[in-house]
């Protein structure tokens, strides 16, 4: 009860019927997300991430009966860069939340929403091109990944049925990324804006295809590159074949005949580092 006190938040929310929720939990779907600019960032962690990263936080949601001394911590700290402080009995928070343990703090955010113009290349940039990815757990463990091997930026293309997959925004995917998305440039783009982009700064396409007669450890991963991930489904679309500059394939022995996309693309990306760690 003494955070309760200590928080001392403009409003407080008992009723999880509250018109309030009711409007936040709408931004659960995407085109609600792309018609408003906002999303909802959920967890200590991510909300101190996005706060690192300048991501404007509009609104603090708080459950003081579920917030740690690291969450009150934050709060005090993110509380003067906010708009609106709104403290939550434990129902309403409980509606928002998509965890099983909820840690007390939830963020309304107005995320940027950059284009290819936006992106600035070094001399050799490492790019991750993902396909239409469908799952927010996948495309979340991706960005990760892409965060932790230090890729220049994430782009997100359409498939071949205009398909744009997921979108970073989507609460599982910021909550699978554990804040990553807000450190990387991660840009929604069409397929063929893209490979002409990338086509006139010289990078080159590299291609994940299990019909590929090259493994990852035999290709050529140095240099201006972007790595292709095809949807899990329908995977890479023959319009990325036929740019590609190299198609891989991961050796598989046994029954399996497919990999995750997220542990695809893990171990291609750190392939990737490691053959450029020791490039001269």
């Amino acid at each position: 009860m003494a955070r309760v006190t200590a928080l001392h938040a403009a409003t407080h929310i008992d009723s999880a019927k509250n018109p309030r929720i009711k409007a936040l939990l709408r931004l659960e779907a995407r085109r609600v997300r792309d018609r408003e600019g906002r999303a909802l960032v959920e967890g200590v962690r991510e909300v101190s991430r996005a706060f690192e990263a300048g991501v404007p936080l509009e609104t603090l949601l708080v459950a003081p009966e579920f917030l740690s001394d690291e969450g009150e911590a934050v709060v005090h700290t993110v509380r003067n860069h906010v708009n609106e402080m709104v403290t939550l009995a434990r129902a309403p928070f409980e509606r928002l939340s998509h965890r099983q343990n909820p840690d007390g703090l939830l963020a309304v955010i107005t995320p940027d929403t950059p284009s290819l113009d936006d992106v600035v290349l070094p001399a050799s940039p490492l790019l991750l091109v993902a396909i239409a990815t469908e799952k927010p757990g996948n495309l979340g463990a991706l960005l990760r990944t892409a965060d932790a091997v230090g890729v220049d930026a994430v782009l997100l293309a359409e498939g071949d049925d205009d398909a744009l997959g997921t979108d970073p925004w989507n609460p599982n995917v910021i909550r699978a990324s554990m804040g990553s998305v807000f450190h990387l440039p991660v840009i929604t783009v069409g397929g063929a804006s893209l490979r002409k982009w990338l086509t006139e700064r010289g990078v080159h396409v590299v291609v994940t295809d299990p019909t590929a007669a090259t493994t990852l450890w035999d290709a050529t991963l140095t240099g201006p590159l972007a790595l292709v991930l095809g949807a899990e489904h329908a995977g890479v679309p023959e319009a990325w074949r036929d740019v590609a500059h190299q198609r891989i394939t991961i050796p598989m022995h046994g029954a399996a005949d497919s990999l995750n996309v997220s542990v695809s693309g893990a171990l291609v990306l750190y392939e990737a580092l490691r053959q450029r760690r020791v490039a001269p």
